[in-house]
């Protein structure tokens, strides 16, 4: 797998996106699955691992310490804090930097390591200012906790703010063919900063790779059940996307997952995606788009297909998408 500039790391091309192994579509896989899938992704030559402390509460860290902690310098380990729970045992947005500190803490133990690659503050805590939650993660640099930080899920002006009280070393947020916010001005903003970019869910949540065509398969805990493309009507039209996107990568000779995926890819050489899966035959599959180059002609059929225009309905419902500080098309 080719590689790419991660601030001061070199990492692969893609990234292993640990969350859904122990969070969000429902129940987790056995742990034995989880630490499976994150060796394999090891020999496969996936050398960043992205996780946070909220992914089932703790759960996720702790898998990768159990499983990775011994080949700690085989990879570049990247986790977030700012976003766990509450003393009621709620999900609770809190970037005040004393939460802060206990959040960083708290990972590295669950993580076994003494010091965390690339920190991200998870979600920008709107009651807090930007520049006193980042100050806090410059004191963790300083302290020698973590090496560098990161922001995800905000927009240019935030990242800006956030830069010039310590330098960033990656954005992250959802960018894929379907989810397209980030090309208002966060992507050009983080490459005219020298900010790397990391695209979480660069499959949509999985539906582009096209196996998800009724969502009553899936398990009632599931997130993407509340989320408005994949719900009524929306979710109808959507479908009808995918056998455009499957003669699209039949045409290249590739599969559904690697077109898309070198699509985000070839959007930029500062973009670093991070596809997550439970399956081995499906990091395997992903791992063969790192080296893909798609012709113009290829990306130009995609983004025709695939653009703000011809999805329906947003990705987050209204509540989520007011804890965000991302730039938002009207309808997307």
């Amino acid at each position: 797998m080719h590689t790419r500039k991660l601030g001061p790391f070199t990492v692969s091309a893609l990234g292993m996106g640990c969350m859904s192994l122990s969070h969000a579509y429902g129940t987790p896989p056995d742990p034995s699955i989880g630490a499976q899938v994150l060796r394999r992704g090891l020999e496969l030559g996936y050398t960043m691992l992205d996780t946070a402390a909220l992914y089932g509460f703790g759960a996720n860290e702790t898998l990768i310490g159990e499983t990775l902690g011994h080949r700690r310098d085989e990879f570049v380990l990247a986790s977030k804090g700012g976003m766990f729970r509450d003393e009621q045992g709620r999900r609770a947005i809190d970037g005040r930097p004393e939460v802060i500190t206990s959040n960083c803490d708290e990972s590295l133990q669950r993580l076994k390591t003494d010091v965390i690659d690339l920190y991200y503050l998870h979600r920008w805590d709107r009651k807090v200012p930007i520049e006193e939650s980042v100050g806090a993660m410059a004191d963790l640099v300083r302290a020698g906790k973590v090496k560098t930080i990161g922001l995800s899920e905000v927009s240019a002006p935030t990242i800006r703010r956030a830069h010039a009280v310590h330098p960033l070393t990656a954005v992250q947020t959802e960018y894929s063919l379907w989810s397209r916010n980030a090309e208002l001005a966060a992507l050009d903003t983080c490459r005219e900063l020298g900010i790397a970019f990391v695209a979480f869910s660069p499959l949509a949540r999985g539906f582009l790779a096209g196996s998800l065509r009724d969502t009553s398969v899936l398990p009632p805990k599931d997130i993407r059940l509340n989320m408005p493309r994949f719900q009524g009507e929306n979710f109808t039209r959507n479908l009808a996307l995918l056998d455009g996107v499957a003669a699209i990568a039949r045409d290249a000779g590739v599969t559904m997952a690697q077109a898309v995926l070198a699509w985000v890819l070839n959007r930029g050489d500062h973009i670093v995606p991070i596809p997550g899966t439970t399956k081995l035959a499906h990091l395997e599959e992903n791992a063969g788009a790192a080296d893909l180059h798609l012709s113009a002609g290829v990306m130009s059929r995609l983004d025709a297909l695939i653009n703000p225009d011809t999805v329906s309905g947003r990705r987050y419902n209204d509540t989520v998408l007011a804890e965000i500080d991302t730039e938002t098309l009207d309808h997307y």
